[in-house]
């Protein structure tokens, strides 16, 4: 027996209000499969694919492309068969002759093999699997949960962790970028004008179309600007102790993780026990109440070409510098990839940015409503210093802080900043990243 039912925009996270439907990736006709990607959305943070919730036949687009909806908006239809008990064996057999002939069929087609839902990256994160790892029966070498689930039975994902990050990824390819110390995995990149959506006109003019997520940034930055009573200190930090270390360890670091250690994962280690000291700074203005967070969650700026996102470390206090680092390296990657996911960006109580990676010296950051505070690192610059009386050469950086008047002042900003710069300066040669 057959019946129609409707696949609607779901509730993806609790400030989701509406999404914008950027691709159909399944036509009428096609069949789909449980928790297959039906469609890409754009949201006011991220892309992501919506996953089916039932198994059948595409019937009705209802929704097209470009077209923004509010959630809980049908988007299409899709024709369901019920199945009798006495057959299911039956189905379930052709089922699996059918997933093999398609395996087979789309052995050379590997078009599709990079792309990862959602769902299928969640249930990997959950087993500790590696997506590169895994052999993709889909759609043009998709990889679908059966993979997962099958490479996890197989036992091929129980190595240990540390023997799956010896080997350096291909994407790798570290290099200087500039000489005051900073090392990015990749050199920045130019912002350009998206030939697809800007048009020329008599005057020499270019019109962009504002994206959901550029959209998203004005709104949520002229909120902080408007809402917010911005205050602003900096501070001026002695880093040459932090640089011998880093000089230190990045080889052997390299070698047996795989990623690059930068200086990030030190400033947000220094931040992390700032914070625990000064718990005030980790929390937000809630009109009768002051909330402070218990859950220490740094959310961490990464820029693109198009804007730029605020992933978030949680419980970014239960980690080494090691562990921050794989975590700065994972988002800033996935950032850049445009694979960062909602759950991704939500939960934030504290923002860092490393602003010091452009050459910046000084910044006056805007807040990351509605958040308190947001700090930012600077570029690591040798300048003479004084010190008893002397003139020395020294490893130099700037901290910038932005703090919301209403919450914080002066005084406790000033011991927080100077909390921060003696967790920096606290660093040497023998400090331990595990």
């Amino acid at each position: 027996m057959k019946s129609v039912k409707e696949i609607v925009i779901p509730q993806l996270a609790e400030s989701l209000v509406s999404a914008t439907i950027d691709k159909w990736l399944k036509q009428p006709g096609d069949r789909i499969e449980m928790y297959e990607p039906i469609c890409e959305l754009i949201t006011d943070k991220v892309s992501a694919e919506l996953p089916s919730t039932i198994a059948g036949t595409l019937v009705e687009i209802l929704v097209g492309n470009g077209e923004t909806v509010p959630v809980g908006t049908p988007v299409c239809r899709v024709e369901t068969e019920a199945v009798s008990s006495s057959s299911e064996a039956v189905t379930v057999v052709e089922s699996t002759k059918s997933d093999v002939n398609a395996e087979s069929t789309d052995e050379g087609d590997k078009s599709m093999r990079n792309r990862f839902s959602p769902a299928v990256q969640q249930l990997a994160a959950e087993h500790g699997v590696r997506l590169a790892d895994v052999q993709g029966t889909g759609l043009g070498g998709r990889i679908t949960r059966k993979d997962i689930l099958a490479y996890v039975a197989s036992g091929a994902g129980q190595a240990p962790a540390a023997a799956r990050l010896v080997t350096p990824p291909p994407s790798t390819n570290v290099s200087e970028v500039r000489s005051s110390g900073l090392h990015l995995t990749e050199t920045p990149r130019t912002p350009t004008v998206p030939s697809q959506s800007a048009s020329i006109t008599g005057r020499g003019e270019d019109f962009i179309d504002v994206s959901p997520i550029r959209s998203a940034i004005a709104r949520n930055t002229m909120l902080s600007v408007n809402e917010i009573p911005h205050g602003w200190m900096m501070i001026e930090v002695d880093v040459t102790n932090l640089v011998q270390l880093r000089n230190k360890v990045k080889d052997e670091f390299m070698k047996r993780e795989g990623i690059n250690l930068t200086y990030l994962a030190f400033v947000l280690k220094a931040v992390v026990n700032a914070l625990k000291d000064f718990p005030i700074m980790n929390s937000m203005w809630a009109v009768d109440k002051i909330i402070v967070k218990r859950d220490i969650n740094i959310s961490l700026a990464v820029g693109t070409e198009e804007s730029v996102a605020t992933p978030v470390i949680k419980n970014a206090d239960h980690k080494t510098i090691a562990g921050l680092a794989r975590e700065i390296d994972d988002l800033a990657r996935r950032g850049r990839e445009g694979k960062l996911t909602l759950s991704d960006m939500q939960g934030g109580t504290f923002t860092v940015n490393n602003t010091g990676s452009f050459g910046s010296i000084i910044t006056n950051p805007i807040i990351n409503y509605p958040q308190a505070a947001i700090l930012t690192f600077e570029s690591i610059v040798k300048r003479p210093v004084v010190i008893n009386d002397m003139i020395a050469i020294r490893s130099m950086a700037n901290m910038c802080l932005s703090l919301d008047h209403r919450v914080l002042d002066g005084v406790i900003c000033g011991r927080f900043l100077q909390r921060v710069k003696d967790n920096l300066e606290g660093f040497n040669v023998d400090t331990k990243l595990y």
